[in-house]
């Protein structure tokens, strides 16, 4: 009977860590199956992450392609502006009412039409402060008078912006 005690006692025991190891590899699974879903989750939120700032991305990017795509076409517009401003110059010293009425009127609408679009021109005036960020120096002349030294004395070209961004710089005389 004692080794019937024994026998059984060491069953016992056998099946207490048989069932220890079984709830060893079950906690483990567990913790190991709770661990994938960190990772996939963590997968997961970083992936979304991604697409969003991808969509916010090329968001940018097409509203920036529309900008340079108008500001391409603004650019290769402007020697037109300039040539409209010389013709009338030269319609005026002629004294043509009717030719300078009619060059008046495409011109408004041509720059009507480019208004409407974001482009304004830069006004430089005779005396305004020079900045280089703002004016394209082409030249330096003595100053006519003390007050006008480091300032603009003359505009040579008009400068246009689009929306904020500068396309054209004036360009400009100032007084030395």
């Amino acid at each position: 009977m004692s080794e019937n005690k024994d026998n059984i006692e060491e069953k016992d025991i056998q099946d207490t860590e048989e069932t220890t190891q079984e709830e060893t590899q079950e906690v483990s699974v567990e913790e190991q199956l709770e661990l994938e879903v960190k990772q996939e989750k963590d997968k997961f939120l970083r992936l979304f992450a991604e697409f969003e700032n991808y969509k916010k991305r090329t968001s940018r990017e097409r509203i920036e392609l529309f900008k340079t795509a108008n500001e391409d076409l603004m650019s290769v517009l402007l020697p037109i502006l300039d040539d409209f401003d010389r013709g009338l110059n030269e319609l005026k010293k002629l004294e043509d009412d009717t030719a300078l009425k009619g060059m008046e009127l495409i011109k408004n609408k041509l720059g009507n039409i480019l208004a409407q679009k974001g482009l304004s021109p830069i006004n430089v005036e005779q005396g305004d402060v020079f900045d280089a960020e703002q004016h394209e120096a082409i030249t330096q002349i003595p100053a006519p008078s003390p007050d006008l030294k480091g300032k603009i004395i003359d505009g040579v070209e008009k400068g246009y912006k689009l929306g904020d961004k500068i396309i054209r710089y004036p360009k400009v005389v100032i007084g030395q």
